[in-house]
């Protein structure tokens, strides 16, 4: 029922956009149209795609995912394919008898592009589609937002866990392993993206890498993780010492989470999604360090750890209630280290519902 409904969404955008055709290749919504879990092993190397018109829902893949296939996506005629995807698309597209074919240009490779065009010649006219399946998958059905929240519920016990556990003297790899080992013990099927361990100076890199870097008494540990479960993402950020730290970064953990505090308390369905980047930008410009505050101030999560609504100063969007998304102020200072802190939030009418879980903030 949950992935007819999507197809009849999903339909009645095509007619309204005149198109017969929408061929899905982004894994996240195959997943989100026919329940086909299977990921891209790489990016120039495809599980399988959807073809989807009025009548027909083909799922194409090859003899690795059939039986995966078959059982998960019982929606779907499920086509098994040997050789090349292009031909074997191009077949599909002249049988049905599209001629406006919509197809996603962020996850087709020119060659594969090429090959089909060869195949199809001068008939079917393939359209670029910028956001058809993504502005389905910004508002979050209940499925979904009970699927995000035990995802997040299990980070923020992650995360509670590996702050207790922590101590001096420790690499961050070492701490990184520890959340990739307690993600797997509590049953997530994946990281939702590899974990930010980032102690003193390299906390002033946003998506700094964790190395062996030894972690220190007094400074700053951005501690940025995420979990899947049930192929729902979360992703969590508290910013972690171990002792007490300098009276700069005490000062700056201050206005992070003043920052993050009134974004939460005017965050709501109808609001423009700059006016609340606006409002913890503005707390961290008058305090002084609004050059060293570079990012968005949240994104979507879903299927994906980052999809859309961004919640930033361009292409602003009304948000609407049934999104999730996360709200993480950062004050990154080179050389010295940064903080961030992010929570992931359900909009409603009236405000958010916290999903992530996790007390670990200072009063300073």
């Amino acid at each position: 029922m949950l992935y007819s409904q999507r197809l009849i969404v999903l339909r009645n955008k095509m007619d309204n956009e005149g198109l017969d055709a929408v061929w899905v290749i982004q894994p996240e919504n195959r997943r989100y149209l026919s329940g086909f879990k299977a990921p891209d092993p790489q990016f120039t190397e495809s599980a399988g795609s959807l073809f989807i018109t009025q009548e027909e829902a083909i799922l194409i893949t090859d003899s690795r995912y059939g039986t995966e296939a078959e059982e998960e996506a019982p929606h779907f005629e499920v086509r098994v394919i040997k050789g090349e995807a292009a031909k074997a698309l191009g077949n599909i597209i002249l049988e049905t008898g599209a001629k406006r074919v919509a197809f996603e240009e962020n996850y087709v490779t020119w060659q594969l592009y090429r090959e089909l065009m060869e195949k199809l010649g001068q008939g079917p006219e393939l359209v670029p589609i910028q956001g058809l399946i993504r502005e389905m998958r910004q508002i979050k059905d209940p499925y979904e937002i009970k699927a995000l929240k035990a995802s997040a519920q299990m980070v923020s016990s992650i995360m509670g866990e590996i702050i207790g556990w922590m101590n001096p003297g420790l690499t961050e790899r070492e701490v990184a392993w520890q959340i990739h080992t307690l993600a797997y013990r509590r049953g997530a099927e994946d990281l939702a993206f590899p974990p930010i361990v980032a102690s003193g100076p390299n906390g002033a890199l946003p998506h700094a890498v964790a190395g062996e870097r030894k972690i220190g008494p007094d400074e700053p540990i951005v501690l940025d993780m995420g979990v899947k479960l049930n192929g729902y993402c979360s992703d969590i950020t508290r910013t972690v010492f171990l002792s007490e730290p300098p009276a700069e970064f005490r000062k700056i953990y201050r206005i992070v989470r003043e920052a993050q505090q009134k974004a939460l308390e005017v965050m709501r369905a109808g609001l423009m999604s700059d006016e609340v980047d606006g409002v913890a930008r503005e707390v961290i410009k008058k305090a002084g360090y609004g050059e060293y505050f570079g990012h968005s101030l949240g994104h979507g999560v879903g299927l994906a750890t980052h999809e859309a609504p961004r919640v930033g100063p361009l292409k602003p969007v009304r948000l609407e209630a049934g999104m999730v998304v996360t709200v993480e102020p950062g004050i990154y200072i080179p050389g010295k280290g940064g903080v961030r802190l992010e929570e992931m939030v359900l909009i409603q009418e009236g405000g958010v519902e916290l999903l992530t879980t996790d007390p670990n903030f200072y009063q300073f």
